[in-house]
């Protein structure tokens, strides 16, 4: 699965801002809801990702549901709409994200690479290498060839 999770705020900087409590938000709803990290990518005000659930396993939602609330429990409240207010809603996410099922490995890939060059289509670094917050570290490294 392919998926797109963005702020209300599409100006804000705080997923990069609070990078430690969305991997502390990750790290614990993967224990409790295992899934595997394909790759992944934060920027300033969204993030992609491409995940494996478990065989038999298709429940995306509810990880992100508690990932997004594990995250907005260890970030300071940002200004709120009414609407938010009306609801209870923090106002920190928008509220849906967008999923898209993969379905082969060639998709897998385009997805992979999308995650790896997003911070280069957004003008915020030159190269995958130079963005910090990317799986990219961890699985092209300096492998010329990977994009």
């Amino acid at each position: 699965m392919f998926f797109t999770v963005t702020l209300a705020d599409r100006s804000a900087r705080t997923l990069v801002e609070h990078i430690d409590t969305l991997r502390e938000a990750v790290r614990a709803t993967k224990a409790e809801r295992p899934f595997r990290i394909d790759a992944w990518v934060v920027l300033p005000d969204h993030m992609h990702a491409v995940w494996t659930l478990p065989e038999g396993d298709c429940d995306f939602s509810t990880r992100w549901s508690v990932i997004k609330a594990r995250f907005m429990q260890g970030v300071p409240v940002e200004n709120r709409r009414a609407s938010h207010i009306r609801r209870r809603e923090r106002g920190l996410w928008q509220r849906r994200f967008w999923e898209h099922h993969i379905r082969d490995d060639e998709a897998f890939a385009a997805c992979v690479r999308y995650c790896w060059i997003n911070p280069v289509k957004h003008g915020l670094v030159e190269h995958p290498r130079d963005w910090p917050f990317s799986s990219w570290h961890r699985d092209a490294g300096d492998d010329p060839g990977i994009l």
